[in-house]
């Protein structure tokens, strides 16, 4: 059986994607795949269980009728982490449930494919960092990480060090047009040379890079006061709408696929977002509702406007981690990273 841990640099390289689509185009290629999670970080409330939310999708996509409780043995929440440091986890029992989770699952598997966490520290209190348990799964390792500047290379460097002789690669993802090529040209050979092959280097993609302005609406908890037009429309950054109307129009119209976070109260600021063609959206906080002007410019425009109680830093970090951990998954995220995979990558040398 092989075994293929897929880990990260930091959180938000699109692993979760990554992983999932290596499982289904191994099972396309008649493999019978198994999936697990070891530690559950990316937490929700499930009838009244903390479960992570991967496996739940992992479970999904895959087909699998494994437990959760299997798929991710232990659920790395808050609560867990302060209980480990004043000793009431033991890393051997620990260690010894994730091998009879894994052994349960890996049954009369092809691949198994392991979910590590967002970076390779975490777990490190109960001795289930993510290089520990590829050499406790005795897993092949894969790095996924993003490539915005010639420094990520050392943290690809760090990682493939402490994985060791188990490290089969990295895939640079979400690289942007301008840096394309030079991670082809330059960053591909140089790691090549210090023992990193680079086994795929995936383009930013609009869809992957952003969240819908109703997935943004949802994790706010917000109330959308226009009619729903414009919500299938992507958001890929922030902007924070604490200057003069006249300055905030200067700022506004320098940019595309925003959404504009504001006080409720501003209609200076709301206005002049309404007058730049690339913002996508408006979200109002203080829980303040605009007046009918700009409602009915919105509306007109096309430009859903988003109304939430909290304040705006608040709702800023929120929005920007939502975006940061890619929260947001579904199948179509996945179906399009198979495709990314397969045009972008050497998918042989993964699956192998």
């Amino acid at each position: 059986m092989n075994t293929l841990l897929v880990t990260s640099t930091e959180a938000g390289t699109g692993k979760t994607a990554v992983t999932l689509a290596l499982a289904r185009l191994a099972a396309e290629r008649g493999a019978d795949v198994g999936y697990m999670k070891p530690k559950g970080t990316r937490l929700q409330s499930n009838v009244g269980k903390t479960l992570d939310a991967d496996p739940m999708l992992a479970r999904e996509l895959l087909g699998l009728d494994a437990e959760m409780h299997d798929l991710e043995p232990v659920v790395y929440s808050p609560t867990f982490v302060e209980g480990a440091i004043r000793g009431r986890e033991n890393p051997d029992e620990l260690r010894e449930r994730v091998r009879e989770a894994f052994e349960g699952l890996a049954e009369d598997k092809d691949l198994m494919v392991v979910e590590g966490a967002d970076d390779l520290a975490t777990g490190g209190i109960v001795d289930l960092t993510d290089p520990e348990v590829a050499d406790l799964l005795d897993a092949r390792s894969l790095v996924v990480s993003r490539y915005e500047e010639p420094g990520d290379v050392d943290d690809v460097l760090a990682a493939a060090d402490d994985l060791g002789d188990r490290c089969t690669g990295v895939v640079f993802n979400v690289v942007a047009d301008d840096a394309y090529d030079d991670v082809e040209t330059d960053v591909a050979p140089f790691l090549d040379g210090r023992g990193v092959p680079v086994r795929g280097v995936l383009p930013r993609v609009p869809e992957l890079a952003g969240v819908t302005v109703g997935d943004l609406a949802a994790e706010l908890g917000a109330n959308v006061l226009t009619d729903g037009a414009g919500e299938d429309a992507l958001v890929e950054r922030f902007l924070v709408g604490a200057m003069s109307g006249e300055a905030a129009l200067s700022h506004f119209r320098r940019t595309k696929a925003a959404a504009v976070i504001t006080g409720g109260d501003r209609a200076d600021v709301q206005a002049a977002a309404l007058d730049a063609p690339g913002v996508a959206c408006l979200v109002l906080t203080g829980g303040h509702r605009p007046s009918g002007a700009v409602l009915g410019k919105a509306t007109e425009q096309g430009v859903p406007v988003l109304a939430v109680q909290s304040d705006t830093l608040t709702t800023v970090e929120r929005a920007e981690g939502l975006v940061r951990s890619g929260r947001v998954r579904d199948e179509r995220t996945v179906d399009r990273m198979q495709e990314l995979l397969h045009d972008h990558a050497d998918v042989d040398a993964l699956l192998d």
